[in-house]
């Protein structure tokens, strides 16, 4: 049974406190009327795709993918940025219908693939992803310049 859907704008209240979860899980301080309105830009300027997965009117989880493209490829890539469901709703699939979700996004927009990160030490993500489809694409090294002003 499919429990996941796009989001909509009667979804924010519930998707702000799941986004404001997640930002927490990675360390970052809790603040659900900045993570609304992060989200509620995100929603209105088409910034992003974002897709719900709920359980009896109760929102369980999320994926947020950005546009990005490939100039060797000439086509749309979508980067999986955020894949979230929370800690009550673990181990019942929620997590994979949304990377499906993620997946029919890219075969409906002719794009050439979905890009995501985790880190090292993400066991489950490191378990998921591969048994998802995903493949390690390890020839090529990642640096980030971060901003510091």
């Amino acid at each position: 049974m499919k429990n996941t859907r796009k989001v909509t704008f009667e979804d924010l209240s519930q998707l702000a406190e799941l986004f404001d979860q997640y930002r927490v899980f990675y360390h970052k301080g809790s603040d659900i009327p900045s993570a609304e309105n992060f989200l509620k830009e995100r929603i209105e300027n088409k910034d992003s795709e974002i897709f719900v997965a709920e359980s009896e009117g109760k929102l369980t989880g999320f994926v947020q993918l950005y546009p990005i493209f490939s100039s060797t490829r000439m086509q749309r890539y979508w980067l999986l940025n955020d894949l979230y469901v929370n800690e009550n709703y673990r181990g019942k699939g929620y997590s994979k219908e949304l990377i499906e979700e993620a997946k029919d996004l890219c075969r409906s927009s002719n794009a050439c693939g979905v890009l995501l990160e985790t880190g090292k030490g993400n066991d489950v993500g490191n378990q998921l992803y591969p048994a998802c489809g995903f493949e390690l694409y390890d020839s090529v090294n990642f640096y980030e310049w971060t901003n510091k002003e």
